[in-house]
């Protein structure tokens, strides 16, 4: 008989016998959805998104394919941030142009 649980081979051999440990990650589902954040997007392309399933890219990065609602989620702390500096103009240089 063998059980395969969360990372654990349970392999029976034989009454009295012991577990064998399988240390090996487990792929997850990949729906992203572990993260919990709403992510800053331009609005059409969210829109755009939802409607044609294409991949949008956030201010910090991150590529997905949005299908739930942002406002079940707080607000990506890298986007806020992103977005912040760029309304108030700080590039978080030194004020100089390059």
């Amino acid at each position: 008989m063998h059980v395969r649980t969360l990372g654990r081979v349970s392999t029976q051999l034989s009454p009295g016998t012991e577990t064998i440990e399988d240390p090996r990650t487990q792929p997850g589902s990949g729906d992203g959805d572990e993260e919990r954040f709403s992510h800053y997007v331009p609005k059409e392309k969210l829109t755009e998104a939802m409607i044609n399933g294409t991949p949008v890219i956030a201010l910090c990065g991150k590529v997905w394919v949005p299908s739930r609602d942002p406002q079940k989620y707080p607000v990506c702390p890298r986007c806020k941030d992103i977005w912040a500096k760029m309304k108030s103009g700080d590039d978080g240089g030194d004020g100089s142009k390059s």
